[in-house]
């Protein structure tokens, strides 16, 4: 009996993630701003399908007066508005379990509709471009068509690229086809991959996923970071192939989409709709690559710190003051982001209160099949949901929230100001609303430190918090920009490929005192977000118009703030930079980057002492 007993208290217990269906309703979002139920939606979308079949009464009359072109323009609108509602729906179904079928039928329903009013569409644009340019302009002047004047005079940009109303109208035909290597990505690493059972620091026996390889990198125990890390990657490593034939797809498809459209590459056709110049980009580049000596000196700090030989990739993101890791509750964490986001005002914290408690804008801890990761996905019509995957004892949760809130409260004002053609801000200033909330959180906490080392723990926080989202993601930018370059010169993008020239870039970056495990090169294969290309860069950018006006609003006062604000309010109704040249900052000169670089190795130096 005693040897039973014992035998019990060393059997660990297995944690599992739950199914969807035993997840509480409180944890959950609530999805009604958008349609009631799934019948509700089915509905909706019905009635929404059928209107496809009306963009053929205006092809042809666009440009005999601006009330013809204006009537398709408050059509398109219209449908476009609901399609947005239908649309996020659908997809925020499919992130709650990727592998339940159901909803992958919902969204492929929805998107093959789409798809189809594309190619309906598509005659709009090559039919207003040859409107002759005189009679053009008298349009533009016309009362009906205000409400789209800056559409019209965004429209014209494209001339140049845009194809025959029979080209247009194949282009829009593979729409769902050129998201096949996207599709196929997800569903394989999100859906098919099993990385098995493995102990964390507690002995306890858990499931290997996404969301829970974050939290055991967080692992103070070094043992459980370096066992975590290789089984995570075999499991890519075995499936290398298939995901570099993913990878590869998306570029080559974007090459296609490029060439297709008379742009002199895939960058070039990237940078065009935001106005943003190629030397925007590559100053980017150049000046995280001249900070690599700094670079360097944290990481040999955090070695030595952590008393270790080499420092690997896999010490990389536990906080060198581990023992001072807390557990935050969900509340917790709320209660903290609204703390540090005072200074934007009431209204801009109530809001968003109600949106993280009674109003269920969050779906916030992992299940199984839950797509990885976090994002926020606003609507026109609906609230700005945001997907977590919360984690108690990872601090980088909380910022992980506070930067979704950012996003969300991003669309909650551009909705309420802007009309529905110019509410839907791009990425470009997301990532700016975005990281300013993080970078006031992050000041929050350094000043209600209470002692030197809670205080460094903290500035660590920080300086990781830069070197992952300016040097890391403009790693990942250079990575991108030349495997499209590498593409484009009729190089075959290989595994081999990939693994090289992210290798090449991992030691420039990084240094060659960093210890770069062979496994580490198969990082460039799981990140999502190279399938939207030429993406990355704006986290970059992002944080370092952040830092720029989040001191701004700090130690200004009234006209600062409105500033911001009005920022958060603009949507897409200017070009981005101008909306940031508005709000304090520009993003053409090299300062905001370079303020940014200087905050990080100031930090490093504060690091140094406090240690």
């Amino acid at each position: 009996m005693a040897t039973s007993k014992k035998q019990k208290q060393k059997k660990q217990k297995q944690q599992t993630l739950p199914t969807r269906g035993k997840v509480k309703k409180a944890d959950t979002w609530d999805l009604s701003t958008l349609y009631a139920d799934d019948k509700a939606w089915d509905t909706a979308f019905s009635k929404w399908e059928k209107q496809i079949q009306r963009f053929a009464s205006f092809c042809g009359k666009l440009g005999k007066s601006a009330a013809e072109l204006a009537a398709c323009l408050k059509f398109e609108n219209k449908f476009q508005r609901v399609g947005e509602r239908l649309g996020t729906y659908a997809f925020l179904k499919t992130t709650e379990d990727t592998a339940d079928s159901q909803y992958q039928r919902v969204i492929g329903r929805f998107q093959h509709a789409a798809s189809e009013a594309s190619q309906a569409a598509s005659f709009m644009r090559p039919e207003i471009l040859s409107i002759p340019k005189t009679k053009y302009k008298k349009f533009l002047q016309s009362k009906e068509l205000k409400p789209f004047q800056l559409v019209l005079e965004r429209l014209v940009r494209y001339k140049p690229h845009t194809l025959s109303d029979a080209e247009e109208r194949l282009l829009a035909m593979q729409g769902q086809m050129a998201d096949t290597a996207d599709r196929a990505f997800g569903q394989l690493t999100d859906a098919d991959l099993k990385f098995g059972m493995i102990k964390n620091e507690k002995g306890e026996t858990l499931e290997l996923s996404h969301s829970s390889f974050s939290a055991l990198m967080h692992s103070s125990k070094r043992s459980v970071r370096r066992k975590a890390f290789h089984q995570y990657y075999d499991v890519f490593e075995s499936h290398e192939n298939t995901l570099a034939a993913t990878l590869s797809g998306s570029v080559q498809c974007d090459i296609y989409y490029a060439k297709a459209r008379g742009y002199e590459s895939a960058i070039a056709d990237s940078l065009f709709s935001d106005n943003v110049p190629l030397s925007v980009y590559d100053s980017l580049i150049s000046a995280v690559r001249s900070r690599q000596p700094a670079i360097s000196r944290y990481l040999d700090l955090r070695r030595r710190k952590m008393r270790l030989k080499e420092l690997h990739p896999y010490d990389t993101y536990v906080p060198i003051l581990s023992d001072l890791d807390q557990q935050r509750t969900w509340k917790q964490a709320v209660d903290v982001v609204l703390r540090s986001l005072e200074p934007l005002g009431e209204e801009y914290c109530s809001t968003l209160r109600r949106g993280l408690t009674s109003e269920r804008w969050c779906d916030r801890y992992p299940n199984r099949g839950k797509q990885s990761g976090a994002f926020s996905c606003g609507t026109f019509d609906g609230a700005p949901y945001i997907m977590m995957n919360y984690q108690p004892s990872v601090l980088d949760h909380v910022f992980t929230l506070t930067h979704e809130a950012g996003h969300s409260m991003h669309s909650h004002y551009s909705a309420k100001s802007q009309p529905f053609q110019y509410y839907n801000y791009v990425i470009f200033v997301a990532e700016v609303a975005s990281t300013f909330n993080e970078q006031l959180l992050s000041r929050h906490l350094m000043q209600q430190a209470k002692t030197d080392q809670e205080r460094a723990y903290l500035v660590n926080r920080d300086i990781d918090a830069i070197r992952g989202t300016i040097i890391r993601q403009t790693m990942f930018a250079e990575f991108e920009k030349t495997i499209h370059a590498l593409a484009e010169a009729g190089e075959p993008l290989t595994i081999d490929c990939f693994k090289q020239e992210y290798g090449k870039l991992l030691t420039a970056y990084f240094g060659s005192d960093f210890v770069i495990d062979e496994q580490l090169k198969l990082e460039c294969l799981r990140i999502p977000h190279f399938y939207r290309s030429f993406y990355v860069y704006k986290y970059a950018t992002g944080l370092s118009a952040a830092i720029a006006l989040s001191e701004r609003v700090l130690s200004g006062g009234k006209q600062e703030l409105n500033d911001y604000l009005s920022f958060l309010k603009g949507g897409c109704s200017k070009y981005p930079l101008d909306l940031l040249r508005d709000a304090g900052v520009d993003m053409t000169k090299p300062e905001p980057v370079q303020t940014a670089l200087d905050r990080f190795e100031s930090l490093v130096e504060e690091l140094d002492t406090l240690l």
